[in-house]
């Protein structure tokens, strides 16, 4: 892997290796993106799933868990 570094005085641009302690970060912070993503994800598919359950309870006419009451009003 590599990075730009731009010297703004006298507009010299060089590309350089970054350091394994550099590599090491960049990674770290690609995996904690990722995990955010996913966690993201499930979170809204996990939403979803309770509004449906919700619905189809106040439909049949069953209680609803407080989760699901507090899906359906947003809170």
């Amino acid at each position: 892997m590599t990075k730009i570094i731009h010297n703004i005085k006298t507009g010299e641009i060089q590309e350089v290796e970054l350091t394994a302690e550099e590599q090491n970060a960049v990674q770290a912070e690609a995996t904690k993106a990722e995990e955010e993503r996913t966690t993201f994800f499930n979170n809204l598919e996990a939403n979803k799933n309770l509004k449906a359950s919700a619905k189809a309870k106040l439909i049949a006419g069953e209680a609803l868990t407080e989760e699901e009451a507090n899906v359906m009003i947003g809170g």
